[in-house]
């Protein structure tokens, strides 16, 4: 059954990041210390968000989806990858293929629209603080996520039938951990240049304007605060918008280094390494960038162990 499995023209097979060598599996027994800080400090995030009532407020909802898509985004390819390895398979049916690249893909320009967005949002509270209320209402914020979840959906769902629709030729060994497209198109012998095409106007729609509106909202914000005469003020302000700048950053950058350099430039390693930090680290640095020096989340996760008369 699993030899037939093996060659069946329904399964790829993953190459996987690590091998059987001692440093392999310290690299793989680290990344799955990772995993399990990225799931725990995710969970615990979007918990402690809907489970205090002082965070129910715009900022920490939309903050609650960036952790929701970031605990989806490691769940989509890390457990499948260590799955593999530990069984000695490396094996993945077309159908868990077509799935986890619909999934890493949706939640990935979720994320995109969901930091632009967030800007946003920063945007009104330091601009505008006395509309804040009325621009970042529930009704707003809920449109918010709706948009980038339906949007990033759409989006995925378009790449994932195009690319799933080709003929592959050749073993069907994907040079990758997941199923990612970059290495899933290496697999196609037909014309392309269709998919290219989507392929660009995703980047141009996911990646490049949210980078040029993100920037924008941040000019603005940068030409409030020079204005303002308050040296605490101008602190609050620098102190808001410090860790949605610095988790940007990393989601972007990371991104264009994947997916936005010329294909002359790209080696499968330099793929893996990309991806690494796509799907892995840039998901666990995010929650801790957050709350780290959070007052509001720290207060609630004192209040939920029981030590809240310590802040009082």
């Amino acid at each position: 059954m699993w030899q037939r499995n093996e060659t069946s023209l329904a399964d790829f097979i993953l190459e996987g990041l690590f091998d059987d060598s001692f440093t392999h599996v310290f690299l793989f027994s680290l990344t799955m210390v990772v995993f399990l800080v990225a799931v725990s400090s995710n969970t615990l995030t979007i918990l402690l968000i809907c489970a205090d009532l002082r965070l129910h407020t715009p900022m920490y909802f939309l903050l609650s989806q960036l952790s929701l898509m970031d605990l989806m985004h490691v769940n989509t390819t890390i457990p499948k990858m260590a799955t593999n390895y530990l069984s000695g398979r490396k094996s993945i049916s077309f159908v868990g293929c077509a799935t986890q690249h619909f999934l890493y893909l949706a939640v990935g320009g979720a994320e995109c629209l969901l930091l632009t967005l967030m800007s946003y949002d920063r945007y009104v509270a330091i601009c505008n603080p006395l509309r804040y209320t009325v621009l970042m209402n529930r009704r707003v914020t809920l449109m918010m996520a709706t948009t980038s979840w339906l949007g990033a959906s759409t989006n995925s769902l378009i790449h994932t039938v195009i690319l799933m629709n080709f003929p592959l030729c050749g073993s069907r060994k994907v040079h990758h951990f997941y199923c990612e497209f970059p290495a899933i198109v290496k697999l196609v012998c037909a014309d392309i240049t269709v998919y290219e095409t989507t392929v660009y106007i995703s980047s141009v729609l996911f990646i490049l304007l949210p980078i040029v509106l993100v920037s924008t909202s941040y000019a603005f914000i940068l030409c409030s605060v020079i204005q303002m005469r308050s040296a605490g003020s101008k602190k609050n302000a620098f102190a808001t918008c410090s860790s949605h700048l610095t988790v940007v950053s990393l989601w972007f950058g990371t991104g264009i280094f994947a997916y936005m350099r010329p294909k002359s430039q790209r080696t499968p390693f330099q793929e893996k390494v990309g991806s690494v930090f796509y799907s892995i680290i840039t998901p666990t640095l995010n929650p801790l960038i957050y709350t780290l020096r959070n007052k509001d989340i720290t207060k609630a996760l004192r209040k939920v162990l029981g030590r809240d008369a310590i802040i009082q």
